[in-house]
């Protein structure tokens, strides 16, 4: 399943880029499940992102790879892939565009994903639409 969401920003794509760091990866965290970050190496390829999911009685750990990196005169993007994830996903892949927009920049999350099993898809659906909808107005205060 796919889930694509766009945030319109009032500073340039190159700018937004330098601010996608662990800093910003910290703000964007979810109310719940907490979130505690393990390791950020970057947005580099090879680079690794480590979480773990607090769920109150019980711990996941999510770790992700970079497995794209590209930036040219329109955007900059990089891809993020779930190597080793909770037990509801089954799949996850991540692109965060970073698309110049005049002297604006439009931040783009586009997440395909596969819930274990077929059902658990369409009920995370939801769920996960609504984690990285969070984002819009942290985006927007950050990147005023």
């Amino acid at each position: 399943m796919k889930i694509t969401l766009s945030t319109k920003v009032k500073q340039n794509y190159l700018s937004v880029k330098r601010g996608f760091d662990e800093t910003l990866f910290t703000k964007l965290s979810p109310p719940f499940p907490p979130v505690k970050l393990i390791q950020f190496d970057g947005s580099e390829i090879g680079d690794i992102v480590s979480l773990e999911l607090n769920f109150l009685f019980f711990k996941e750990k999510w770790v992700s790879q970079i497995s794209e990196n590209h930036t040219d005169e329109k955007e900059f993007y990089f891809v993020d892939e779930g190597v080793n994830l909770p037990f509801f996903l089954k799949k996850w892949r991540h692109k965060h565009r970073i698309i110049k927009d005049g002297d604006h920049s439009i931040i783009r999350d586009e997440i395909e994903f596969e819930g274990s099993f077929g059902l658990l898809t369409s009920v995370l659906y939801p769920a996960l639409y609504a984690q990285f909808a969070f984002r819009k107005p942290i985006y927007k205060k950050i990147f005023a």
